[in-house]
């Protein structure tokens, strides 16, 4: 197929697009900047510009645009994680609707923080929608679609758990963890969804050859506490996990806004659609995640 992709050189854009190329597909990269090779195609989604001629002819849209959650939520931050995701889902959206053809699909990156806080019950698809400001973010995020299903596109909301790849989230707890200085985040109970970049690569294309649509669950059959992913991840690279971080020390650091939702809480996402579809993991246990990420 012929795809557009945003996010393109993002931390899951870079595990998704040469596994696509791979497969075949003609991948074309949207860009901020002057394009510099072939199938680049430059776009301002903060002025709302994008050539529909630049999209001629594709046949399906990926969106991972979306500034990282990684950081002190100020209010001006909160505005950007917002706009980055919703204005460049929208503008993409109302590009797909005015093709003609349109693309057959648009698959966009979503998040699990769909549900909320909700401690220990278990949450697929059907689940109720929850509060907090992520659950805001991924309500506005997941209409901002709308415009392309309303002319006939079919949508899939990838609702991302957290991605164990070669950067992101595990990138970032490896240093301390090599050093012998990891342990859990607050209590350690807290449910963190995940899913290896292999597993997120495979059901992207997947989305692409079958008839998925909505939102789905994009996590491991396999859910852990925040204790459990520790102690694999300490087991995986034969060092310590003693040390716990203390709760108002991730405060201090990040806000209690940030800390308490997307560190000390989190959810246990099941990944329902994916499995009722026939989607088959090749890493669904959380060691052997952890082992292959780490041998990349």
């Amino acid at each position: 197929m012929k795809l557009a992709v945003s996010g393109a050189s993002g931390f899951v854009g870079s595990e998704l697009v040469p596994a696509l190329r791979a497969e075949g597909h003609d991948v074309l990269s949207l860009v901020r900047r002057e394009p510099e090779a072939p199938g680049e195609i430059r776009w301002n989604p903060g002025a709302g510009t994008l050539d529909p001629s630049d999209l001629a002819g594709v046949e399906a849209i990926v969106c991972l645009s979306g500034a990282t959650l990684n950081r002190r939520w100020t209010d001006t931050y909160k505005r950007e994680i917002l706009e980055s995701r919703v204005g460049t889902t929208s503008l993409l959206a109302r590009t797909a609707a005015t093709l003609d053809p349109p693309p057959k699909v648009f698959l966009c990156a979503s998040a699990v923080g769909a549900y909320g806080l909700r401690g220990d019950e278990i949450l697929t698809e059907e689940s109720e929608r929850g509060s907090g400001f992520l659950a805001d973010v991924v309500l506005k995020w997941e209409a901002a679609a709308e415009p392309a299903r309303e002319a006939g596109v079919r949508v899939v909301n990838f609702r991302h758990g957290i991605v164990l790849g070669k950067g992101g989230a595990l990138q970032q707890m490896l240093l301390p963890f090599k050093l012998g200085l990891g342990g859990r985040i607050g209590t350690g109970r807290q449910w963190w969804s995940w899913v290896h970049a292999a597993d997120l690569t495979a059901a992207y294309s997947f989305a692409l050859r079958t008839e998925l649509d909505g939102a789905v669950n994009l996590v491991s059959p396999n859910p852990v506490t925040n204790e459990q992913l520790t102690r694999a991840l300490g087991e995986a690279l034969r060092r310590p996990t003693v040390l716990p971080v203390p709760t108002l020390a991730l405060k201090l650091r990040f806000g209690g806004e940030m800390a308490e939702e997307l560190l000390l809480g989190g959810q246990r996402a099941l990944p329902a659609r994916l499995l009722d579809a026939g989607f088959q993991y090749s890493a669904a246990e959380i060691g052997v995640a952890l082992e292959r990420a780490l041998q990349k």
